[in-house]
């Protein structure tokens, strides 16, 4: 039975949930076109990560991603824009580039 009071501090997987649930663009990542896109973006940028200061080199494709420059926040043409899109690593995405859009948000 699920919690009535909310869900557990940093239980990420129920947040994602949440959110996919919640937010109707995130359907997007699960299209065969999102994948394709995703893919020429890492190849592109030859699977390495452009946060200045990294440049780390990946092979393993589940360790990129294709992160947007400009949040799209359910705008289409900047979700699919090939241009607004640039490969990190996830360290970098999920740390740097996450609490850089964090503290853009509080502003």
């Amino acid at each position: 039975m699920p919690s009535r009071l909310g869900r557990v501090a940093g239980d990420e997987k129920s947040r994602h949930r949440e959110r996919d649930a919640n937010l109707e663009h995130r359907k997007w990542y699960k299209t065969a076109r999102w994948q394709k896109l995703r893919m020429s973006v890492l190849v592109r940028d030859m699977f390495t990560c452009q946060m200045v200061g990294c440049g780390r080199i990946e092979a393993d494709t589940s360790q990129l991603v294709a992160d947007h420059k400009t949040p799209h926040h359910g705008d289409e043409r900047l979700f699919w824009d090939d241009q607004n899109l640039q490969c990190l690593c996830k360290p970098c995405h999920d740390r740097l580039k996450q609490k850089e859009e964090r503290s853009q948000a509080r502003r």
